[in-house]
């Protein structure tokens, strides 16, 4: 059961055409049937300040999401990639996978940071996602950027049946503590003993490393922090294990997720404790 994974470090202009330039270099560094990873707003450009929104051409950006699918199509991947999406009348910031057969899947952050929460709207579920491979399907748990800090989601995702963590970010901050979110994307790995495999920003800045993390905590792969550039890394899903989990003490703590709980700040899902 081996799979795959190419990621691709980019910057993430305000420029959709300069976008999907990136894009396709990625796209085509990987073989039929990869996962192939763009980060945090890859496609319709992101950054702290969210205001070049107001004049981001939203028929502009969905021709290019047109764009990205046929490139999926026409290469035979899987790629997930991440862009801010007006739908339903309301900008959200989404991982959106695009399949060699043309169908399209999102996940809506659930997690919104400060800078998002006037601007953006919050999505309220978890779901995972399953991939198609040549051995059958791998299912995947998608998370973006801040939703680091939550390692409830990312278990709740392992318990639904994810082998692998897609983590989509853009993690530039002179503020951030160096190497911390390093460490936590090794703790979530081993912790569920999933894997994951993770992509950032390409910046001068960058606080959080593009990588392949197995469910023993090592790490695979990395790219060099700072530079544009592409990895490309086969992993074997037979590393997977519960044996974390499966011991558990779920008799004197048990997260279970609830859809219908929302958080009033942002409309984000909470698990509660039950005994």
């Amino acid at each position: 059961m081996k799979t795959s994974v190419t990621i691709g470090q980019v910057p993430t202009g305000w420029d959709i055409d300069t976008n999907l330039a990136s894009i396709e270099t990625v796209v085509s560094h990987s073989q039929p049937d990869d996962v192939v990873l763009l980060p945090e707003g890859a496609l319709s450009g992101y950054a702290p300040d969210l205001s070049p929104l107001d004049t981001l051409d939203p028929r502009q950006l969905a021709e290019a999401i047109e764009t990205v699918a046929e490139l999926a199509r026409l290469r035979g991947v899987h790629l997930f990639c991440g862009s801010l999406v007006l739908e339903d009348g309301a900008w959200w910031n989404a991982a959106l996978h695009f399949t060699p057969s043309g169908d399209r899947w999102s996940y809506r952050k659930i997690n919104l940071a400060v800078n998002e929460r006037p601007v953006l709207r919050a999505g309220a579920e978890l779901p995972t996602r399953r991939v198609p491979q040549p051995w059958g399907d791998l299912v995947v748990g998608v998370q973006l950027c801040r939703e680091i800090r939550y390692p409830e989601q990312w278990q709740h995702l392992a318990r639904s049946g994810a082998a692998a963590f897609v983590f989509l970010t853009n993690a530039a901050s002179p503020e951030a503590v160096p190497g911390l979110w390093r460490s936590h994307l090794i703790s979530r790995a081993a912790e569920n003993q999933r894997f994951v495999f993770a992509v950032n920003l390409a910046d001068p800045r960058q606080h959080c490393p593009s990588m392949v993390v197995s469910p023993r905590g090592e790490v695979l792969a990395e790219l060099p922090s700072g530079e544009t550039g592409t990895l490309r890394v086969t992993v074997d899903l037979a590393e997977v294990t519960d044996w974390n989990l499966d011991q558990q003490r779920r008799d004197v703590l048990d997260l279970r997720y609830h859809p219908a709980a929302r958080r009033p700040a942002d409309g984000s899902s909470v698990a509660r404790p039950t005994a």
